[in-house]
């Protein structure tokens, strides 16, 4: 059985992204997935300071929210973000959190020394958003900051489902097809990872 983390980043209970994650949550389920889902607003974590209290251990110095996510990044086989753009990258509560993986960074790359450049990782991630503009580049920027954050992770991006013209909370309930992708890309995700489907 695939163990999946699955992380809402935006700051509305009911926004699009995370409606698309939930109903990728439900597709991953369905598939005999375990999933434990962490909403990121409602969790106390400081930015990182850069104080570099990792270095040690490779474990951030700051005790907050974050210790607990921490041990949940590193025990999935799997994690399915969500998160909407704000000025062409993921919400604040996402870029903390994406900071706060600095430690991870240090952990993997000073501490146990793994060589730059690696291709194969030994885990898998899912990148959900959705964006208000048509912008040609909306997703670019974020792409290339969510496949850094999975790299610290040991992770490739395996998928990501990017839709624009999303903005109103619930505008995303006038595409059905775009819930029944996420849905399907839930189910993929966990075949993938159970090595019940080819990558």
């Amino acid at each position: 059985m695939a163990n999946l983390l699955a992380i809402y980043g935006s700051p509305r209970r009911k926004g699009n992204t995370t409606l698309l994650l939930k109903r990728a949550v439900e597709g991953a389920k369905e598939a005999g997935a375990d999933v434990e889902e962490i909403v990121l607003r409602d969790l106390k974590m400081s930015p990182c300071l850069e104080i570099y209290g990792c270095k040690g251990t490779g474990r951030c110095a700051i005790r907050d929210d974050f210790q607990a996510v921490y041990d949940k990044l590193l025990a999935c086989d799997g994690l399915m973000l969500a998160s909407p753009i704000f000025f062409y990258t993921v919400s604040a509560h996402t870029k903390i959190l994406m900071d706060r993986c600095q430690s991870l960074w240090v952990k993997r790359y000073w501490l146990e020394k793994a060589p730059f450049g690696k291709k194969e990782f030994k885990r898998k991630g899912l990148f959900i958003s959705a964006g208000a503009t048509r912008g040609k580049k909306l997703f670019d920027g974020v792409l290339l900051t969510v496949r850094y954050v999975f790299d610290a992770l040991d992770m490739e991006l395996w998928n990501s489902l990017l839709y624009r013209e999303m903005d109103l909370e619930g505008d995303v309930l006038k595409h059905p097809e775009y819930l029944v992708e996420v849905y399907t890309a839930g189910k993929r995700f966990t075949r993938v990872l159970s090595g019940h489907a080819p990558p």
